[in-house]
C-alpha cells in the first residue's frame, strides 16, 4: 500500500473514524500508524451471500436430464467407496 490517503495516524483515524469505516466497506485497506510505524491495518470483512430465498438459484444451474439416474448414483456411490 503505497498511498499515504489510505495511512493515518492515530489521532486522524479517532477524529474519522466513521469516514474511514466507511472507506473499507467499499474495499479499501487502511493502515493506522503511530509514532510514523504501521500499527494496525482495517480491512474489509468478507461479505456473506445474500440469496432471497427458495429458487434464487433459478436459471443459473443446468442439470442433465440423468442427474438423478441410477446409474449415475451408482458412479457417484462407488466414488465414495472406501
Amino acid at each position: 500500500m503505497d498511498n499515504a490517503a489510505n495511512q493515518y495516524n492515530v489521532h486522524e483515524a479517532k477524529t474519522h473514524l466513521s469516514r474511514i469505516i466507511e472507506r473499507v466497506q467499499r474495499g479499501e485497506e487502511i493502515v493506522i500508524s503511530r509514532a510514523g510505524e504501521p500499527a494496525a491495518k482495517l480491512v474489509p470483512f468478507p461479505r456473506k451471500v445474500h440469496r432471497r430465498g427458495r429458487g434464487s438459484l433459478k436459471g443459473s444451474l443446468i442439470l442433465a436430464d440423468d442427474w438423478d439416474s441410477p446409474e449415475v448414483n451408482n458412479a457417484i456411490a462407488r466414488d465414495f467407496e472406501s
